[in-house]
C-alpha cells in the first residue's frame, strides 16, 4: 500500500476535485452536518481557495485514490505577534480509515505551520466526536485556556 501525502494545488483540475469529493464525503457524514455541499460549492470550491493567500490544503492518496484530507487558513496571534494556523476541515474517507491517514496529514501541516512560522495550530472538534479527539489527543493538541479558573474557550458562531 503506497500512502502519500501532498500540499494540494488548488488549480490542478484533479486535486481539485478530488479535494471537492473527499469534503464532500465529510459533509454527508453525520460528524459533517449529514448535508451535502452545494453545487455552487463543488463547482467553485477549488477555484475559490485559490484566491485566498492564506490557505493551504494537504491531501492524501492510498494507491492513488483520495484518501484524506486536511484545509488550513493562516491567521494571526496578536498575543504572540506570530501566525497561527487553524485547521478547518480533517476528513478521511470511509474506506481509508484506520491506516493512519489523519496522522501522518497532522504531521505535514505541523510542518507547514512551522515553515510559516506559526506558533500554533487550532482546530475545533464536536464533543460527541471521540474518535476525532482521540486522534488529535495523540498529536497533542488539547483545549484551549488562558486561566483554568475562567474554563476552556468555546467556539461560537453567528450565521450571516
Amino acid at each position: 500500500m503506497k500512502i502519500e501525502i501532498k500540499l494540494a494545488d488548488y488549480n490542478d483540475h484533479k486535486q481539485g476535485k478530488d479535494l471537492v469529493y473527499l469534503l464532500n464525503a465529510y459533509a454527508t457524514d453525520p460528524m459533517g452536518g449529514g448535508e451535502p455541499l452545494t453545487s455552487e460549492t463543488q463547482e467553485n470550491l477549488a477555484s475559490e481557495l485559490a484566491k485566498v493567500p492564506h490557505a493551504f490544503s494537504v491531501i492524501c492518496y492510498v494507491d492513488d485514490q483520495p484518501a484524506g484530507l486536511v484545509n488550513c487558513f493562516e491567521v494571526f496571534s496578536t498575543f504572540r505577534c506570530k501566525p497561527i494556523v487553524n485547521i478547518h476541515d480533517v476528513v478521511v474517507a470511509r474506506d481509508f480509515r484506520g491506516l493512519g491517514v489523519s496522522q501522518k496529514m497532522m504531521e505535514a501541516v505541523a510542518q507547514i505551520a512551522k515553515e510559516r512560522g506559526a506558533c500554533k495550530l487550532t482546530l475545533e472538534v464536536l464533543e460527541g466526536n471521540q474518535v476525532a479527539q482521540n486522534a488529535y489527543k495523540k498529536q497533542g493538541f488539547s483545549g484551549y485556556e488562558l486561566d483554568p479558573k475562567m474554563g476552556q474557550a468555546l467556539f461560537w458562531e453567528k450565521p450571516l
